[in-house]
């Protein structure tokens, strides 16, 4: 199988449309290529199929790096859009993607250091939706008690689930060290204070969310700035998640904590997020990056 590992803001998956012969259940392949030790390495694998019918160009088959099904991954359609289009797949610089049941319009911009952009569809905000386990119809600013912990946290599915932690900038500052820019790696790292492998996973697979969800801890830095750490649902802790990213700007908009254009800073780079208030549609745009082109047997991965 021939196969492209691409990345966007680090968050890298492997990348194929050589999908003849593969076995049906997925799941173990899966795992054994994204092994950073013992196979190629990756959050996961997107498996690409063309489309013949006019809903979409192509289909994007996703999965987790431990070999779970996922609906929709942001950083990964934005690398779709560069992969088909460097692959001789289309020629378009405007295409229609579908994943999970949704098709998303991606445009690309080839001549700009590779950037592409996104539509991601409206925010679901109802708990239904998402899915959680609430009270309520909506969580929004919601104090919950996680494994003993309790976090500010708002509810948001952008194609898949969210939950969005959102820190106390006036928290943040307490623990910084003045005289240093805010938006840096080391912020990331050392100020946003959370045990990311412990508080990510109780998160992800709490009773309250019956499919488990991905877990953003994001600090506004002011009203066109995010900070954010990600733990992704069947991956662990990511570079960069683009939904994670649309679902923090989200939940920040509607605290009141942001405008509608929102930079999102992570470990792995900057992702830009737009929400349009009129169409209630977010926008995503950042990075697409090939990393290697490669060939491998699947037999000695099944």
């Amino acid at each position: 199988m021939k196969f492209v590992k691409m990345q966007g803001c680090g968050n890298d998956y492997i990348y194929t449309h050589e999908t003849t012969g593969l076995p049906e259940d997925k799941s173990t392949l899966v795992r054994k290529l994204c092994d950073r030790h013992f196979g190629i390495g990756a959050d996961g694998v997107i498996f690409l199929h063309e489309n013949n019918d006019a809903a979409a160009d192509f289909e994007m088959e996703i999965y987790n790096a431990d070999g779970s099904y996922a609906e929709m991954c942001g950083n990964g359609i934005l690398c779709v859009g560069r992969y088909v289009y460097e692959q001789g797949l289309t020629d378009k610089r405007e295409l229609k993607i579908a994943s999970g049941r949704v098709v998303r319009k991606v445009w690309l911009y080839p001549d700009s250091n590779s950037t592409v952009r996104v539509n991601m569809g409206k925010p679901q905000l109802a708990c239904e939706r998402i899915p959680v386990l609430f009270s309520k119809k909506r969580m929004i600013g919601e104090t919950v008690t996680v494994d003993g912990r309790q976090y500010n946290m708002t509810c948001v599915n952008m194609g898949n689930p969210h939950a969005v932690v959102l820190m106390n900038r006036e928290r943040l500052m307490k623990e910084h060290v003045k005289g240093e820019p805010l938006i840096t790696k080391r912020t990331l790292l050392s100020y946003l204070p959370y045990d990311l492998a412990r508080e990510g996973a109780a998160i992800e697979r709490s009773s309250m969310f019956p499919e488990r969800t991905n877990v953003e801890f994001a600090c506004p830095v002011d009203e066109h700035n995010i900070i954010m750490r990600v733990w992704e649902r069947g991956s662990g802790e990511t570079c960069a998640c683009g939904t994670g990213s649309c679902a923090a700007v989200m939940a920040c908009i509607i605290n009141g904590l942001t405008k509608n254009t929102v930079t999102v800073t992570l470990l792995g780079g900057t992702l830009y997020v737009e929400w349009d208030a009129d169409s209630e549609e977010m926008y995503l745009t950042g990075p697409a990056d090939t990393v290697y082109a490669g060939e491998v047997r699947i037999s000695e991965f099944l």
